[in-house]
Protein backbone atom coordinates (compact mmCIF):
# COMPACT_ATOMS: atom_id res chain seq x y z
CA UNK A 1 0.00 0.00 0.00
CA UNK A 2 2.63 2.53 1.15
CA UNK A 3 4.64 1.47 -2.67
CA UNK A 4 1.27 2.44 -4.43
CA UNK A 5 1.27 5.93 -2.39
CA UNK A 6 4.74 6.51 -3.52
CA UNK A 7 4.10 6.21 -7.13
CA UNK A 8 0.61 8.21 -6.47
CA UNK A 9 3.07 11.45 -5.13
CA UNK A 10 5.81 10.23 -8.12
CA UNK A 11 2.85 10.75 -11.06
CA UNK A 12 2.31 14.04 -9.44
CA UNK A 13 5.33 15.44 -9.06
CA UNK A 14 5.80 14.86 -12.48
CA UNK A 15 3.15 16.14 -13.94
CA UNK A 16 3.87 19.29 -11.47
CA UNK A 17 7.12 19.11 -13.86
CA UNK A 18 5.66 18.57 -17.19
CA UNK A 19 3.05 21.74 -16.20
CA UNK A 20 5.67 23.78 -15.01
CA UNK A 21 8.30 23.14 -17.63
CA UNK A 22 6.68 22.36 -20.92
CA UNK A 23 5.21 25.21 -22.71
CA UNK A 24 1.82 24.64 -24.23
CA UNK A 25 0.25 22.44 -20.88
CA UNK A 26 -1.45 24.33 -18.72
CA UNK A 27 -2.92 23.12 -14.83
CA UNK A 28 -2.83 23.01 -11.36
CA UNK A 29 0.87 24.18 -11.14
CA UNK A 30 0.40 25.16 -7.35
CA UNK A 31 -2.71 23.16 -6.24
CA UNK A 32 -1.27 19.42 -5.03
CA UNK A 33 -4.94 18.57 -4.16
CA UNK A 34 -5.73 18.76 -7.75
CA UNK A 35 -2.38 17.55 -8.77
CA UNK A 36 -3.00 14.66 -6.68
CA UNK A 37 -6.45 14.01 -8.38
CA UNK A 38 -4.82 14.25 -12.24
CA UNK A 39 -2.04 11.72 -11.03
CA UNK A 40 -5.16 9.69 -10.08
CA UNK A 41 -6.58 9.78 -13.30
CA UNK A 42 -3.44 9.61 -14.95
CA UNK A 43 -2.20 6.43 -13.34
CA UNK A 44 -6.01 5.09 -13.82
CA UNK A 45 -5.30 5.58 -17.84
CA UNK A 46 -1.99 3.91 -18.16
CA UNK A 47 -2.93 1.04 -15.62
CA UNK A 48 -6.38 0.37 -17.22
CA UNK A 49 -5.49 1.10 -21.50
CA UNK A 50 -1.36 0.88 -21.37
CA UNK A 51 -1.12 -3.28 -21.54
CA UNK A 52 -3.97 -3.01 -24.28
CA UNK A 53 -2.59 -0.68 -26.33
CA UNK A 54 0.68 -2.15 -25.85
CA UNK A 55 -0.74 -5.59 -27.32
CA UNK A 56 -2.49 -3.65 -30.15
CA UNK A 57 0.49 -1.85 -30.77
CA UNK A 58 3.40 -4.50 -30.33
CA UNK A 59 4.25 -4.87 -34.08
CA UNK A 60 4.35 -1.13 -34.49
CA UNK A 61 7.16 -1.21 -31.69
CA UNK A 62 9.03 -3.97 -32.91
CA UNK A 63 8.96 -2.26 -35.79
CA UNK A 64 10.42 0.89 -34.63
CA UNK A 65 12.66 -0.78 -32.30
CA UNK A 66 10.71 0.70 -29.09
CA UNK A 67 10.83 4.14 -29.99
CA UNK A 68 6.82 3.77 -31.22
CA UNK A 69 6.49 3.79 -27.01
CA UNK A 70 7.24 7.51 -27.59
CA UNK A 71 3.85 7.82 -29.64
CA UNK A 72 2.30 5.83 -27.12
CA UNK A 73 3.23 7.98 -23.90
CA UNK A 74 2.11 10.87 -26.58
CA UNK A 75 -1.38 9.27 -26.49
CA UNK A 76 -1.84 8.57 -23.31
CA UNK A 77 -0.54 11.89 -21.86
CA UNK A 78 -3.04 13.86 -24.25
CA UNK A 79 -5.87 11.33 -23.23
CA UNK A 80 -5.60 12.05 -19.52
CA UNK A 81 -5.86 15.70 -20.77
CA UNK A 82 -9.06 14.35 -22.79
CA UNK A 83 -10.45 12.77 -19.40
CA UNK A 84 -9.36 15.48 -17.00
CA UNK A 85 -11.30 18.29 -19.03
CA UNK A 86 -14.42 15.97 -18.97
CA UNK A 87 -14.18 15.12 -15.61
CA UNK A 88 -14.12 18.68 -15.08
CA UNK A 89 -17.02 19.76 -17.10
CA UNK A 90 -19.12 16.91 -15.82
CA UNK A 91 -18.88 16.22 -12.37
CA UNK A 92 -17.63 19.84 -11.47
CA UNK A 93 -13.98 18.91 -10.54
CA UNK A 94 -11.22 21.45 -10.56
CA UNK A 95 -7.72 19.41 -12.49
CA UNK A 96 -8.20 22.09 -15.23
CA UNK A 97 -5.25 19.77 -17.46
CA UNK A 98 -5.13 21.00 -20.83
CA UNK A 99 -2.13 20.24 -23.60
CA UNK A 100 -2.45 22.27 -26.48
CA UNK A 101 -1.24 19.73 -29.50
CA UNK A 102 0.89 16.89 -30.33
CA UNK A 103 4.50 18.29 -29.50
CA UNK A 104 3.68 19.25 -26.01
CA UNK A 105 1.90 15.92 -25.24
CA UNK A 106 5.21 14.76 -26.82
CA UNK A 107 7.29 17.23 -23.98
CA UNK A 108 5.44 16.39 -21.16
CA UNK A 109 5.08 12.63 -21.69
CA UNK A 110 8.92 12.81 -22.28
CA UNK A 111 9.05 15.11 -19.01
CA UNK A 112 6.79 12.68 -16.91
CA UNK A 113 8.85 9.48 -17.91
CA UNK A 114 12.10 11.32 -17.29
CA UNK A 115 11.19 12.19 -13.60
CA UNK A 116 9.32 9.28 -12.74
CA UNK A 117 12.45 6.93 -13.65
CA UNK A 118 14.75 9.37 -11.76
CA UNK A 119 11.95 9.30 -8.67
CA UNK A 120 11.74 5.65 -8.53
CA UNK A 121 15.22 5.38 -8.74
CA UNK A 122 15.42 6.37 -5.02
CA UNK A 123 12.40 3.92 -4.09
CA UNK A 124 13.41 0.27 -3.27
CA UNK A 125 12.00 -2.94 -3.53
CA UNK A 126 11.66 -4.73 -0.75
CA UNK A 127 10.42 -8.02 -2.81
CA UNK A 128 13.96 -7.67 -3.88
CA UNK A 129 15.60 -7.68 -0.99
CA UNK A 130 13.81 -10.21 0.77
CA UNK A 131 14.95 -12.46 -2.43
CA UNK A 132 18.37 -11.99 -2.02
CA UNK A 133 17.97 -12.73 1.49
CA UNK A 134 16.97 -16.06 0.55
CA UNK A 135 19.43 -16.34 -1.51
CA UNK A 136 22.26 -15.72 1.47
CA UNK A 137 20.32 -17.84 3.27
CA UNK A 138 20.15 -20.98 0.46
CA UNK A 139 23.70 -20.45 0.08
CA UNK A 140 24.78 -20.45 3.62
Amino acid sequence: MVKLILRWAINAVALWAAVSWVPGISGPANDWVSLFGLALVFGLINALLRPLLTLLTCPLLILTLGLGTLLLNTFLFWLTSVVSQSLSTQFGLTIGFTVDGFWPAFFGALVVSIVSVVLSLFIRDDGEERRRWRRRRERE
